[in-house]
This record gives C-alpha cells, sequence and structure tokens, in this order.
C-alpha cells in the first residue's frame, strides 16, 4: 500500500493499523430495554413535602405561642416584660438538667436535615423549581427555617408541665408517621444513588422514634409523681452525688510487692484512654455530649456521601470496560500486554477490570479505617475532656491551660462556648474527608506499586529504583548502626555509677568525618518529620483539645482557642460544688424542703437528699472534718472567685455592690 493511497483515504490507514473498526463506541452497550430499566421515575408521596411543612409550620408556631402563653417572665427585667411571655428556652446548656436524649435527638434531626438541604435542588419546601441564581438564598434561608420548625420540639419539655408533653407527643407523632410514610411510598430517588435519600434520613428518622418514645413517657410519670417533679430541684441528683463523691472518706491504697509487668500496665494505660467509662459522681455536660453526637452523625452523612458518589460509578465504568477502552491503558503503558502486535486480548481486559476492582477496594478500605479512625480520636477527646473538667473543678489551671489566668466569662469566651458545638461538628467532617484522602492515596499507591507488581511480576518500577540505589541505602543503614555502636561501646564510660564521656578525641573525629553522611541521614530525617507531622496533624485535626501548633502559638489554632474558652465559660458557670451549695441556701431559705432533714446533714454539705439517719452519737471529728472540706472546695472553687468581697470593684462592708449583677 502506497503512502499516497494513505493521506487520500485516512480511515484506510487508520484501519490497517488497528484490527477492529471503529475506535469510539456510539451505539449504548447492551439493548435498550437495559438502559431504560435502570431509570428511576418521579414518585410522589400521598403526603407532599410541600403540603406537609405548610400544615405543620403554622402548628407548631401555634403551640411555641401556647406555652409561651403558659409560662410567664415576670423577672426577666422588672421594666420591660413584666407579666408579658417571653421565648422559651430550648435547652439549658449549663444546667445539669432535662435529658440528654432528648437535646441530642432534636439537634441530630435539625443537622441531618440540614445536610440533606445541602444537595437539594428546592432547599426551601415551600418553593419548588427554583433557579440556580436564587437557589443560595433560598438555603440560607432554610438554615433559619429548619431550626425554627424543630424549636417547639426541645422546648415543649424545657417547661417540666404537662400541657408540654403532651404537645410534645403530638408533635414527634406527626414528624415521625409522615416522614415514615413519605420514606415507605418513595424508597428511591434520582439523587447521587437510588437510595441515597433513604440512608441519609435514617438518623432522622431515629431521633424521631426517640422523641416519639420519650415523650409519652415524661407524660405517663408526670401523672403519676406530678408531686415529686414539683419539689425536685433540676440537676440536685447530681450534684448530690459529685459532692458526696468529692468529700467521701476514702481508704488509703495498700502498696503491692508484684509490680505489673511495665509493658501490660502501658498497654492498659494506652487502651484506657481511647475508651471512656462512666464515673461514679461526674457528669459530662451537655454541650460536650451534644458536640460529640453530632460529630457521630456527620461522620456517617459524610461517609455516606463518599461512598455512594464513587461506588456505583466505579462499578458502572468497570462493568462497561471493553476491548477498545482497554487499548489506550495498552498504549500508554499502564496494562502490560503479552501480544506482540499491542492489541488487547481478554488477558488485559481482564488486567483492566481487576485493576478498577482493586482501586474500589482501596476505596471502600480508605473510608473504613478513617471513620474508626475519627471515632477513635473522639472517643479519646471525650477522656480528655473529663480529665480537663475535673483538673479545672480543683483548680489547677495550670495543668490543663498550660498558663495562669483566671477562669471568669469574657466576651471572647462567651462567643467560643457558642462556637464550640459547630466547630466539634464541623471539624469531625473536615477531618473524615482529610484523613480519607490521605489514606486513599496511600493504599493506592501501596498496592499498585507494591502489591499488584508482586502479585504479577509486571511494573516493578518502585522495586528497580530501590535495587538500583542500594549503594546509598547501605551505606545509610551502616553509619546509622556504627555510630550507634561506637557510642554504646567507646565513647561512654558504663563503670561509673552516672555515665560520662569517653575518647573524646576519637568522638570529634568520627563526628568531623561522618558529617556529609550525616547530612543524607538529615535529608532521610526531614522527609520522615514532615510526614510525621502531615500524618499526626490530619489524625488529630478532629480533636479540639489538641492543638495541632506548637506550645506559645496556640492561640492561632482556632479550634483548641475555641476549646480553651468553652471550658473557662463551662467552669466558672457549673461547677458541681457551687450549685450544691446554692442548693443548700434554697434548702435553708424554703422550710418546705428542709422535711426530714437534720441540721448535721446541711452543714456537712453531704446529704442535699436524705438517704439514710446520721447516728447522734456521731463525733464533733467527723463534723467538723466534713465542714473543713467544704471550706476548702468552695475557697478554690474557680466559679466563686469573682465574688470573692476583694475581687468586687466597688465592694461594701457587707460584701455587696453598689450596682448589683444583672440577672
Amino acid at each position: 500500500m502506497s503512502s499516497q493511497e494513505l493521506m487520500d483515504d485516512p480511515s484506510l490507514a487508520f484501519n490497517s493499523n488497528f484490527s477492529y473498526d471503529s475506535w469510539y463506541i456510539y451505539e449504548p452497550i447492551g439493548a435498550q430495554d437495559d438502559m431504560t430499566s435502570g431509570v428511576i421515575q418521579d414518585c410522589y408521596p400521598t403526603i407532599p413535602y410541600d403540603l406537609y411543612h405548610t400544615c405543620i409550620a403554622p402548628i407548631s408556631l401555634a403551640i411555641l405561642l401556647a406555652l409561651s402563653l403558659l409560662v410567664k417572665r415576670k423577672n426577666l427585667y422588672q421594666n420591660f416584660w413584666d407579666g408579658a411571655p417571653g421565648l422559651l428556652s430550648p435547652v439549658n446548656f449549663l444546667e445539669e438538667e432535662g435529658s440528654n436524649e432528648l437535646t441530642v435527638a432534636v439537634f441530630g434531626i435539625l443537622f441531618s436535615s440540614l445536610c440533606v438541604l445541602v444537595l437539594d435542588n428546592d432547599p426551601l419546601p415551600f418553593i419548588s423549581n427554583s433557579s440556580k441564581h436564587n437557589r443560595e438564598y433560598w438555603k440560607i434561608m432554610a438554615l433559619l427555617y429548619y431550626p425554627a420548625l424543630y424549636y417547639p420540639l426541645v422546648a415543649c419539655a424545657t417547661i417540666r408541665h404537662r400541657a408540654g408533653y403532651f404537645f410534645g407527643c403530638l408533635l414527634s407523632w406527626c414528624h415521625c408517621v409522615v416522614q415514615i410514610w413519605q420514606k415507605v411510598e418513595c424508597p428511591q430517588s434520582s439523587k447521587i444513588y437510588r437510595y441515597y435519600s433513604l440512608l441519609s434520613y435514617l438518623p432522622i428518622i431515629l431521633c424521631l422514634v426517640v422523641l416519639s418514645l420519650w415523650y409519652p413517657v415524661q407524660l405517663v410519670k408526670s401523672f403519676r409523681w406530678k408531686k415529686m417533679v414539683d419539689m425536685e430541684v433540676p440537676g440536685s441528683s447530681y450534684y448530690e452525688k459529685y459532692l458526696k463523691n468529692i468529700l467521701a472518706k476514702r481508704a488509703p491504697k495498700r502498696s503491692t510487692n508484684k509490680p505489673n509487668p511495665r509493658m501490660l500496665s502501658r498497654l492498659q494505660s494506652y487502651l484506657r484512654s481511647y475508651i471512656y467509662t462512666p464515673e461514679e459522681g461526674f457528669q459530662v455536660p451537655l454541650k460536650l455530649v451534644l458536640s460529640l453526637a453530632m460529630a457521630v452523625i456527620a461522620v456517617y452523612q459524610v461517609a455516606l456521601l463518599l461512598l455512594v458518589a464513587f461506588v456505583p460509578n466505579i462499578q458502572i465504568v468497570r462493568l462497561g470496560m471493553t476491548k477498545e477502552v482497554t487499548a489506550l491503558f495498552v498504549q500508554f503503558g499502564l496494562v502490560p500486554s503479552d501480544n506482540p502486535t499491542g492489541l488487547p486480548g481478554d488477558k488485559e481486559l481482564e488486567t483492566i477490570k481487576h485493576y478498577i476492582w482493586s482501586l474500589e477496594v482501596c476505596f471502600i478500605s480508605s473510608l473504613v479505617i478513617s471513620c474508626l479512625l475519627t471515632l477513635c480520636m473522639l472517643m479519646k477527646s471525650l477522656v480528655t475532656h473529663r480529665f480537663n473538667l475535673k483538673r479545672l473543678y480543683q483548680g489547677a489551671v495550670k495543668d490543663v491551660l498550660h498558663r495562669s489566668c483566671k477562669l471568669r466569662p469574657s466576651q471572647q469566651a462567651l462567643v467560643c462556648w457558642m462556637y464550640f458545638a459547630g466547630f466539634q461538628t464541623a471539624f469531625a467532617c473536615l477531618g473524615l474527608l482529610i484523613q480519607h484522602i490521605v489514606i486513599f492515596i496511600c493504599i493506592v499507591a501501596f498496592t499498585f506499586l507494591v502489591a499488584i507488581p508482586l502479585q504479577s511480576g509486571t511494573n516493578m518500577h518502585l522495586f528497580k529504583i530501590v535495587e538500583n540505589m542500594w549503594p546509598f541505602w547501605l551505606t545509610l543503614v551502616v553509619a546509622v548502626i556504627g555510630q550507634n555502636l561506637l557510642t554504646h561501646y567507646c565513647f561512654l564510660e558504663r563503670s561509673h555509677p552516672t555515665k560520662e564521656l569517653t575518647n573524646r578525641r576519637a568522638l570529634y573525629i568520627v563526628t568531623y568525618l561522618l558529617f556529609p553522611i550525616n547530612v543524607l541521614v538529615g535529608v532521610l530525617a526531614g522527609v520522615w518529620r514532615m510526614v510525621i507531622s502531615a500524618l499526626y496533624n490530619v489524625v488529630h485535626f478532629c480533636q479540639l483539645d489538641v492543638s495541632l501548633l506548637s506550645y506559645g502559638a496556640e492561640a492561632f489554632d482556632p479550634g483548641y482557642r475555641t476549646y480553651c474558652h468553652y471550658l473557662k465559660i463551662e467552669v466558672s458557670q457549673s461547677h458541681p460544688v457551687m450549685k450544691a451549695f446554692c442548693l443548700l441556701l434554697l434548702q435553708l431559705h424554703n422550710p418546705k424542703r428542709l422535711k426530714g432533714f437534720q441540721l448535721g446533714d446541711l452543714e456537712e454539705g453531704v446529704k442535699l437528699m436524705k438517704t439514710q439517719k446520721l447516728s447522734t452519737k456521731a463525733s464533733k471529728y467527723k463534723q467538723n472534718r466534713a465542714r473543713w472540706y467544704l471550706l476548702y472546695t468552695l475557697l478554690n472553687n474557680p466559679s466563686l472567685l469573682p465574688y470573692r468581697k476583694r475581687a468586687l470593684s466597688d465592694a461594701r462592708a457587707n460584701g455587696t455592690q453598689t450596682n448589683p449583677l444583672k440577672p
């Protein structure tokens, strides 16, 4: 065939190089019925989303107004809202009262709803078929609409009234029934993956089920133990347990002559640092429980989105792989070919499918590892939170914050306290995403550079590079081992009780001669330092209690700075001993609450609730010891330091201020 004929007919030249007819495939793979069977038809539930929100939003608003009229805030401001109804508080974050399950469930519904609307074409259910230009504005409006929609679900429980529990039952049942009914009728959707909508709504349905069971239980309790609920002071049981625990007389620990194995004890202490076990007399604050619960839900939502966005698409690519597409990988040398003509066959097609399957396995494995790693770090942070709070309750500020400071409210501290739960949730999302990317790259590199070449015996590029550089690696290994041996046997004198330097002239000579080699060792150490620093920051990114910067630069870490200020507000405003002391004063002021109590119980500050009778023959030594413990605890209480007489700016003789603080 002449060159002129090839120039006149380009298709003839193309067919002369390849045995098949065309490179690109324009026809759909498979039959037409197979293509149309995978199309998900639009599903319209019996109760549409717009109708559901149109009905439930006014009902929620009416219930909130009814409860606000039921509870009047007369003492909020004497000259402004005297006698007028006030907006109900959703959650008393600084009070150890109520149920953590209720708060976590409502916030879980709110956060999951916001995760769903981020990828939704219609963020607001009232507005359908919104344009791309206005969609971002509707998303901002949705960030305000959904918190207002679910506001009554949590506010119904704060009034501790039978009417609130009844309205809570109605709202939770309405939300739960409608959400389950819609997902049963339309389990599939065309967004990202056919079951993504159903899987993303699972936390919402689970939290609604919890609310649907919690409110009826509280309603039944309000009928059976109404008097007991009315007389109970919120949080008094926890403050009593905490005070009893710190004032309890503990037996001295007996020293054992059989010490535990050093390695086993280290392993046990290391595992305890990652496993949180409940401790008697201590309760984790509500804000911490809420932030960690939202972080777990965030990990689930992000992992689900990554899974459904990658795995189904990579499976479609693997199933649709043909010999024509495989030829492209053969030409670039990504797939080895034993055919001397370079044309792909069945073996090459199976090889590329095996590569794509390996990529899918690497993605799933990295996602599982990153999720487990993030959950372990969150569990470890919970253990650290408890240790830090206990140390700050005792007044050991330097052990936690590494500097002396006063635990009192400030503008920055209060803003960071409001930021804390949101920051923890956002950091968990970003930490999971970064960990997944890094682990996925590492696993893919190991698979395609080490595992697959060892399995197939081809593409041994990494091993060839290492083989060609074996003199360099051998020199570094010999230099490192030689310096350690010389230091151990020649440059340290071990005959004395304390080790001393010896053979200093030889030490100077060896240091000078090995300087160039130590530079190369330093290059490897620098690379290892960079890798370790990056991996450490990636792994601990979701922890706010750990600073990713060095000592002295923690102020530039927004997460750690937010955590430190959060601790200041939490300790100064919710110290259990301070709350127990205030409850004791309230009981002394209200004679109705003193029934069944003895004066000795109140003086000790331990028996806030009568559990057993003290002996009338109790020695005065025990009473004095209990009073001394209580005095010492109150003197070192960080919550009471700003209110002492010497700390007040304009203090009178009786310790009161000229301008009293507003409530």
